[in-house]
């Protein structure tokens, strides 16, 4: 490794642009691919919802119509359905697309202790759960208690009040009962309300005709549909085409539609990020190939010295090699390194608005195991060719 570092210190500052190259390709893997796994993160957290659950909302001709609560019982009925919970979001401020309400099916205690439904345990950082049939309380996720600031105990007024609110806005306070634990998903941006509670706040979004046509204690958005744990998602799609067949005035979406959905998401966006962060690594992987062909022009003597005193064409190969992955290795840490600072500092920075990077185990790995690999596979071409040099030519040569 002496021979190695001494071999780079020749030519400073070609081995530095080297490296370069390699610290620029690894820093775009890094933060790109920090970028994609945060957005997988937040798929994998969609996939695991829509594989448990089924979606039962008004068909697509009567698109955004209110059901009747009524509906839950005939739904209920349908072979294979576990449980069914009305759902309601509504935007906790407007204008927003960040930051909703609920649905509160997935937090109240009727269904936490349920979880047998399949649904992804949800912690607490502080505080407690909903109390079933209680009004005025709420659960906020980590990004909206830090985007509001508020805590446990504390009141909250919802939907949050615009600066240009309208002389007839409504908003309703509430207590803060429990906040979760960050979760990396989109649940850390809502808010938990029970169906009581839920129902008021729809009653303000409907207009005064709408509002004084309907009982809003009888309606919902739509319906949560859940089946034993466990439940493969082809019987979950099973059995929702028996609910679009059993119970009139309502629709399904296949769970195996909405996983479909996230996973082709997930794939394109990863592909996207992954393709830009690779095309600066092959920008870098060629300066390597362009170094190491010109230390080896360099050394044509010192090659054929050593040859000629007994080295080996695999012995010189070698060497050629783990010079070429040392400057891969300190090129991939040095990348590693500034990307991970970034990723850092722009959370650190930024708070939970600007919490987009995830870097994860896996991610170090690829990045440090790829700029080395790519190093070494550039400078087989530059190493072959060293170990194939005729030692009397090279001994001549000037």
């Amino acid at each position: 490794m002496t021979e190695i570092f001494r071999n780079l210190l020749r030519r400073k500052a070609r081995s530095i642009l080297t490296i370069s190259g390699i610290v620029i390709g690894i820093f775009a893997l890094t933060t790109m691919g920090a970028l994609a796994e945060h957005f997988n993160s937040l798929l994998d957290v969609g996939v695991r919802y829509a594989g448990t659950a089924i979606p039962v909302h008004a068909p697509a001709e009567q698109q955004g119509a209110l059901l009747p609560l009524s509906k839950k019982e005939q739904i209920a009925q349908v072979n294979g359905v576990a449980a069914v919970y009305p759902s309601y979001q509504i935007q906790a401020e407007p204008g927003s697309t960040a930051i909703q309400m609920g649905p509160p099916d997935l937090i109240t205690n009727e269904v936490r202790g349920g979880e047998a439904y399949g649904l992804p345990a949800m912690n607490f950082a502080s505080g407690r759960d909903l109390n079933s049939g209680s009004r005025g309380e709420v659960v906020l996720g980590s990004t909206m208690a830090t985007n509001l600031g508020r805590g446990v105990g504390q009141t909250i007024d919802l939907p949050v009040r615009p600066k240009n609110a309208q002389p007839d806005f409504v908003n309703h306070r509430f207590t803060v009962v429990g906040l979760l634990s960050k979760s990396g998903s989109p649940i850390d941006s809502f808010a938990f309300v029970n169906d009581s509670d839920a129902r008021m706040l729809l009653a303000d979004t409907l207009g005064p005709a709408v509002r004084s046509a309907i009982d809003v204690d009888a309606v919902t958005q739509g319906f949560s549909v859940y089946a034993a744990k466990g439940t493969s998602l082809a019987e979950l799609d099973r059995i929702a085409q028996r609910i679009n067949d059993q119970v009139p005035g309502v629709a399904t979406q296949k769970p195996s539609e909405l996983v479909a959905i996230f996973k082709s998401t997930g794939t394109t966006f990863t592909a996207i990020v992954t393709g830009a962060a690779v095309l600066a690594l092959i920008i870098g992987g060629l300066s390597v190939v362009n170094t190491m062909i010109m230390a080896v022009g360099e050394r044509v003597r010192e090659i054929g010295l050593k040859k000629a005193l007994g080295a080996h064409t695999g012995r010189v190969m070698v060497e050629y090699m783990l010079e070429a992955a040392t400057i891969g290795g300190i090129g991939g840490v040095a990348g590693y390194l500034l990307g991970f600072g970034l990723t850092s500092l722009v959370k650190a920075v930024g708070g939970s608005s600007l919490d987009i990077f995830l870097v994860t185990p896996k991610l170090t790995a690829i990045a440090l195991g790829f700029a080395v690999a790519m190093a070494t596979v550039a400078g087989i071409f530059p190493a072959f060719r060293a170990a194939r040099l005729d030692p009397v030519r090279a001994l001549h040569s000037n």
